[in-house]
């Protein structure tokens, strides 16, 4: 199995961790400084949530209003990076959102895990 590990990680996760768990093809991965942690055997891969029609990396803009001052990735904004396909998006409300020029792409909905 052709997979990326994430060297060096001490930090477990788990239910109660304190990272974001995000529903991913099955399993749960945690959302962990800008990266997607999924826990395989005694180690953790590194995960990118795919473009696909659920979650397409096309232009479609949104009025983003999760972030004072100018939308995702803007100076101030709390919202988690994620990668997704070949860059990196934001979660905000329950979606993908990446900053395009000057305003926010909805990149589709990512399902929170309990």
């Amino acid at each position: 199995m052709n997979h990326t590990t994430h060297e060096n990680h001490a930090h477990t996760h788990g239910a109660n961790c304190g990272h974001t768990a995000i529903n991913h093809n099955g399993h749960t991965d945690y959302v962990h400084d800008g990266h997607l942690h999924s826990q395989h055997d005694d180690h953790y891969d590194e995960h990118v949530l795919e473009v696909s029609d659920a979650n397409p990396a096309n232009c479609a803009p949104v009025d983003c209003t999760c972030c004072a001052g100018g939308g995702c990735g803007s100076e101030g904004c709390t919202c988690e990076q994620v990668p997704h396909g070949d860059h990196v998006d934001y979660i905000c409300g329950g979606h993908l959102h990446h900053r395009h020029g000057d305003h926010c792409d909805d990149h589709g909905a990512v399902t929170l895990a309990a």
